[in-house]
Formats: C-alpha cells, structure tokens, sequence
C-alpha cells in the first residue's frame, strides 16, 4: 500500500493519478536568460523545457529518439532544439522536422517523434500536463487569478518522496512544536516570513499564540478541491483562535502566511525520492516585494537546482545552544528548514507500517483514503470520480478561504467568513468569491 501511493513513474498507481493534474515544471525565472532551455525531471521522467524562436514553451523528451544524447545542450536554433550529435531537429512538439545526415529524400524524420506535453505559464510557474486526453481546465484560486504583480513563486529542492513532503503542510498540530520560537521577534519586521505576525485581530505573536496553546481541536471537512482543515485554539477568556487551511487534491495546500498574504504549495515529485516544493505567495494586499521575497530565499538556497544550503550534510545547521534557548529545533528561523528536517529525517520513502497515528493526524488519514480512491477510479476507468474531474466548472471554483480569525463568541465559522470578507472586500484586485 505504501508503494502504491508513493510511487510515481509512468504506470505507477499515485503517478497515473498524479498525471491527471497539472503539474509545476519549472519556473519562469528559470527560463529568463540568454539560452532558454532547462533540464526538467518530472514524475520520474528526464524531460527539457525551452522557449523556441516563436516565444512558445516546448517540454520534450531529453534524450534524442537518434543515439540519446543529451537534448539540453542543443543547438536552440530554426524554432526548435537541434541535437548536436548527428544535427536531428525537433519542434516544440516533439516531432522531428530535419535530419541534415540522412538522405535528402528520406522521409524517416516524419515518423521520428519525441515525448511531448502541453505547457502553460501561470503566475511566475511554468505547468505540464503529463496525462491522457485534454488537460483539464484551472480552477479560479487566488493564487490564478490575481494579477502578476501580486503573485510572487520560488521552488525548492527537498530529498524525500512527495507524499511526506504534502503531508507535512495538512498537520496543523505541528507547527506549535517543530516552528516553535523560544523568543518572539517583533511582526513589523515579518514581511515575508511565515508564523512572523501577530495573530488575527490581536497584538499576540503567532509564535507566542503556538507555543501557548499546543493542542489544537481539528476539524477537516472534504470538499471539491480536496480538504478544508479548521484549527481551533481555544484562548483564555472564552475567545478561540480559528486556522482554516487547505489541501488542494492530489499534491498541493494553500494556508495563511500573514493577514496579508496566502502560500499555495505544491509538492512536486521529481522522481519516488526526490520532490520540489513550488510555492505561489498571493497578496491581498498591495503588490509583492518579488525582489525582497526572492533575496530572502535566495540566501537560504543555492543554484540552479534550489537546493537548501542547510541540509543532512551540515545537520540542517543544528546548534544545541540555539535550541536551548532560541528555538525548539536549534535548526535556526527559517521554517521551511523545520520541515523539510522532518521530511528529510523519515528516510526517501517514509516507511509508515511503522508509524503510529493519532487524533490530530486526522487529515492525513483523510488524504490517504482520498488518494486511495483516486487510484482505484483511475485503474477501474472512473475518472469521472477523481476531484475537480467530475463535471463541475472549475471556474466557479474559488479561494479557497484561508486565513486567520478570532472568534469571540465561539462562532468559528462565523469569523472565518467575515475575516475573508474583510480582506476580500479591500483587496485591490477583484477577489470576490
């Protein structure tokens, strides 16, 4: 079973569920330079991303169909990639329209065809659609339908299977252990930093506000694009901290970063035990500071694969006087740091007959029975059944709502909704749900 909802190669039980979806290649910064081709590995397949003299996205196999060489160094000439072996040209389909070495009435190049698969840009990220049939149409979340200029995305490198990686963002009860903060910084200086602000309406750091109060009450309820998950934090005085996040089926989650700002992740696998994690940054504010944001992450990741400077092979950056008295995992204040040790710690592949689940990994257990079913619908041919597959208009898809909220008079629900109105109702661009 484990295998079954892990695994993600062409064929694979969690990869033909996977290719059902859009998936986040690359991003656009990666193609923003003088030579526009990227090595791409996604689902386990070794693929190149290049922009052709037409500015249209091509993602092709990366071994030439000839003798395999390497696709990434072409020659990115005559509105395509050339092979530099023997000269074999392809478009961005795939199709080989030239091969300079053969005959000059050969047709053979007209039966030569490379994998190919529909790209799309969408806010900073670079999408395939590696499935059957037509690709699916894109719901209208937040994170779509703002503008550029509200919307900034970076990825990042984690060495683990995708599934633990995903599962880490739909457990609400970790984050008053693992991102605990022995010492509270002060919110105006948080822009851009996840758990750096104060919590809803209040002046209490959410760090202080996590470390207080550990034992969150959740509440998970299924609904068209995967899961909505309810944290509640009942305070002194009566009043209670709502969190409502997000699983978005099969791969990604949307949750809060701020009262101004949301973090819509997906967690891409690169292979059975390699995965990016591609985050999309929407403001509901004023513009996103891309410049700040990407100097922020730079400095804690390396190029060009973004893998994380603290890693397994210097300890993640553990210092034992840091966790004695600044943070609860001495891995420094980047939380992103915090899972992907976590993540990282369970081995490539989480061996998980030897886990031992409780009442908060609620919404694990939900994601497990979903993928479960998704995978049987896809082998029994149902894919009617699959989420966001079965005949709804995705356009009418939207948010989803995460946010902070206090609720004074115990009506959760409540809060929530008039906190998103809130900030739907004074966002600059049209949020409206």
């Amino acid at each position: 079973m484990n295998d079954s909802l892990t695994r993600v190669g062409p064929g694979s039980d969690a990869g033909e569920v996977l290719r059902r979806y859009w998936q986040p290649a690359a991003l656009l910064d990666e193609l923003e330079q003088a030579r526009p081709v990227v090595p791409v590995k996604l689902l386990g397949e070794d693929l190149v991303l290049f922009r052709d003299s037409e500015g249209e996205l091509g993602l092709i196999g990366r071994h030439c169909p000839h003798r395999g060489a390497d696709m990434c160094f072409g020659r990115l000439e005559d509105n395509g990639l050339r092979c530099p072996f023997h000269g074999w040209h392809f478009d961005r389909s795939g199709q080989c329209v030239e091969q300079p070495g053969e005959p000059e009435d050969s047709r053979m190049h007209e039966k030569i065809k490379s994998v190919s698969y529909p790209m799309v840009e969408k806010n900073g990220i670079i999408w395939a659609y590696m499935g059957p049939g037509e690709p699916p149409a894109f719901p209208n979340f937040d994170c779509f339908r703002a503008p550029g200029t509200h919307v900034f995305a970076f990825k990042g490198l984690w060495k683990c299977n995708w599934l633990q990686a995903l599962e880490v963002g739909i457990d609400p009860a970790h984050a008053s252990f693992l991102h605990r903060f022995l010492q509270d910084e002060d919110p105006a200086d948080s822009y851009g930093k996840q758990f750096r602000d104060s919590a809803a309406d209040t002046n209490i750091p959410m760090t202080k506000l996590l470390r207080d109060y550990p034992r969150p009450d959740i509440q998970v309820e299924e609904t068209e694009y995967g899961m909505k998950l309810t944290a509640l934090r009942h305070l002194d005085g009566g009043q209670t901290h709502v969190r409502v996040t997000n699983q978005i089926f099969p791969e990604a989650i949307c949750i809060p970063m701020s009262r101004e700002m949301t973090i819509t992740q997906w967690h891409v696998p690169i292979d059975d035990e390699n995965c990016y994690w591609f985050s999309m940054f929407t403001s509901f504010n004023g513009p996103v500071d891309k410049d700040l944001m990407r100097e922020q992450r730079l400095e804690e990741h390396s190029l060009p694969d973004y893998a994380p400077l603290k890693n397994a092979s210097n300890n993640y950056g553990y210092d034992a006087a840091e966790q004695a008295s600044e943070t609860y995992t001495g891995m420094g204040l980047d939380i992103n740091v915090h899972d992907q040790w976590a993540v990282e710690s369970m081995g490539a592949i989480q061996d998980r007959t030897q886990e031992h689940l409780g009442k908060t990994d609620i919404a694990i257990i939900r994601n497990r029975r979903m993928l479960r079913a998704a995978i049987a619908a896809v082998k029994e041919g149902r894919e009617q059944d699959l989420p966001m597959h079965n005949g709804l208009d995705l356009a009418t898809i939207s948010g989803p709502v995460s946010n902070d909220a206090i609720a004074k008079d115990g009506d959760w629900s409540k809060a929530t909704q008039m906190s998103d109105a809130e900030r739907r109702a004074a966002c600059p661009w049209d949020a409206a749900v």
